[in-house]
This record gives structure tokens, C-alpha cells and sequence, in this order.
């Protein structure tokens, strides 16, 4: 079964979670920038003019739809490469992904998502 992970993470921490996920073999995904806030509501700043408060913060959300068979490596290098320790290091979410269909060759499932050196190509090889 194919799962979708959606993980939301702080701006500064998206080169080493991109270049965690690269190291275990996650080859496909897309990244967007969104803006809002979970437990900590935001953020109080300190100007000039007094302190205000800014309740909407810029993150990323990183999609990456892969096998289960993958998902807790790939949720263990998004822990591990997120987290500060901080209030505001994200949240992942999980979802069950019913069809993939590649546009181009009209691959579905499992072979629309392999991509040359990707996870499960690293794992038939026994890398």
C-alpha cells in the first residue's frame, strides 16, 4: 500500500531534512511554503513600537507519497533532521494513497513511484 506523508517543518531546517531524506533514497517529492500556527499560537516579537504578536509563521510542507514499507525510515529522517527541541519543530501527518497514475507512461502503483536509485531501488540491490 502506498502512504503520503505530510510533514510541516520549520523554514531553517529544510535543507537538512531534504538532504536526510536524499541519504535514505527518497528521490521524489514537493515542497510549499504555507503559513500558521499549532500549539504555540504564534510567536510575540519585540520592535520599536512595543511588542505584537505574530500568529501566522512561514513553514514547509514537504508531500512525499511513497511504499509502506519505507515509511519509518523515512518518518526517523524527518524526526531526527527536524527537530530542535523547540516549540514550533512541526508535525507529520500520514495518509492511505489509493492510486498513483503516472502522467507520461500511464505506470500505476508501486511502479508509477520508482525513480532510478530511490529507496526500493537501493533495497532490491541490498544497498
Amino acid at each position: 500500500m502506498l502512504k503520503k506523508i505530510e510533514a510541516i517543518i520549520r523554514e531553517d531546517k529544510v535543507n537538512d531534512v531534504r538532504e536526510a531524506l536524499k541519504k535514505i533514497g527518497i528521490v521524489g517529492m514537493n515542497m510549499i511554503e504555507i503559513r500558521g500556527h499549532g500549539r504555540q499560537g504564534g510567536i510575540s516579537l519585540v520592535g520599536r513600537a512595543g511588542s505584537y504578536q505574530v500568529d501566522m509563521l512561514t513553514k514547509i510542507q514537504i508531500n512525499i507519497i511513497l511504499s509502506e514499507n519505507n515509511l519509518e525510515n523515512t518518518i526517523e529522517a524527518i524526526l531526527n533532521s527536524a527537530r530542535t527541541g523547540e516549540p514550533g519543530d512541526g508535525i507529520i501527518f500520514i495518509y492511505p494513497v489509493d492510486e498513483v497514475i503516472r502522467i507520461r507512461t500511464r505506470e500505476r502503483g508501486q511502479d508509477a513511484m520508482m525513480y532510478p536509485d530511490d529507496i526500493d531501488v537501493r533495497k532490491k540491490r541490498g544497498a
